[in-house]
C-alpha cells in the first residue's frame, strides 16, 4: 500500500521509521478471547462530528487504521442511526485485505449488524441492499420490520422492549463472530460502557477544535466510570494521534 502520510509509534518503543500494514495490523491484532472494539474519531476539544458528519474529523491516516479495524474482524456493528445519518454502504473490502482474510482463515467479508429497535431501516439501503453477506439487526421481541427487510436482513431478536445488548453479544458469538467491531453512534457507544461490554477503544484525536455544539463520542444515561488502560500511541505525519486503550 502507498501512504502519503506516514505513522510512527510514539509509546511504547518508540520508532523512526514509518510502520506499513503488517507492522500496523500487528498493533490491532485479533485476541484469542471475544472482544468487543469500538472505533472513533473526535476533534481535540471532544466533538463527535464537523457541520454534522465524523468525515470532517477524519483523514488518510484515520481512513487507514480504519480500513484495517475492518480487515481484522469477524462483525461490524453500528447502531441504525448512525447507518442512516452516515449513509453506509455495502461493507467491502479490497481484494488484498480479502486474500488477508483467506489466509487467516476468515469469511472474505465481515458480516454487518445493525443495532436497531426501531426497525426504522431501508431494506433499499445499499448497506442491506447490496451486501456481500448478509446482514444481521439485532432488535427485540416488540419490534415490527418495515416490509422487504427481511428480504435483506436477518432479525436477532435479545430483549422483550428493548434491545439487550449483552445477550445480543453473547448470541453473536456462538455464531463464530468473536472479533467485533462497533463504528457507534454515540448513543450505542454509551449503552455499551453502561453494559461493560466495551473491551477496547481505538481513538483517533484529530488536530482541530471543532467548538462548541457537537456531541461527544458518548451520549445517553449515565453510567459507573470504566477503566481502560492505554496500550499504544501512534502519531501521523499531519498531526493526527491515533490512541488504543484496551483492557487487560
Amino acid at each position: 500500500m502507498t501512504v502519503g502520510i506516514p505513522i510512527r509509534r510514539l509509546w511504547p518503543e518508540p520508532s523512526t521509521e514509518p510502520l506499513d500494514d503488517t507492522t500496523l495490523t500487528s498493533l490491532y491484532a485479533r485476541a484469542e478471547q471475544p472482544r468487543l472494539r469500538v472505533n472513533f474519531v473526535s476533534s481535540l476539544d471532544g466533538a463527535v462530528t464537523v457541520d454534522g458528519y465524523s468525515a470532517g474529523l477524519s483523514g488518510e491516516p484515520d481512513k487507514r487504521v480504519f480500513g484495517l479495524l475492518r480487515m481484522v474482524c469477524d462483525a461490524l456493528v453500528v447502531a441504525a442511526g448512525t447507518l442512516r445519518h452516515e449513509g453506509y454502504r455495502a461493507v467491502r473490502l479490497s481484494e488484498a485485505r480479502r486474500a488477508w482474510r483467506r489466509d487467516n482463515g476468515l469469511a472474505a467479508y465481515p458480516t454487518l449488524v445493525v443495532v436497531s429497535g426501531s426497525l426504522d431501516l431501508d431494506p433499499a439501503q445499499a448497506a442491506f441492499a447490496d451486501a456481500p453477506v448478509r446482514p444481521i439487526v439485532l432488535t427485540h421481541a416488540d419490534a415490527d420490520p418495515p416490509p422487504g427487510l427481511t428480504d435483506v436482513a436477518d432479525l436477532l431478536r435479545c430483549g422483550t422492549d428493548q434491545v439487550d445488548l449483552a445477550a445480543g453479544l453473547a448470541e453473536l458469538h456462538a455464531r463464530g463472530l468473536t472479533q467485533l467491531l462497533c463504528e457507534g453512534g454515540p448513543h450505542l457507544l454509551g449503552a455499551l460502557t453502561a453494559a461493560d461490554l466495551v473491551d477496547e477503544l481505538c481513538l483517533t484525536v484529530a488536530p482541530l477544535l471543532a467548538g462548541a455544539g457537537p456531541g461527544r463520542i458518548t451520549a445517553g444515561d449515565t453510567s459507573p466510570p470504566r477503566h481502560l488502560p492505554l496500550r499504544h500511541v501512534l502519531a501521523a505525519a499531519d498531526g493526527v494521534l491515533l490512541l488504543r486503550h484496551a483492557r487487560g
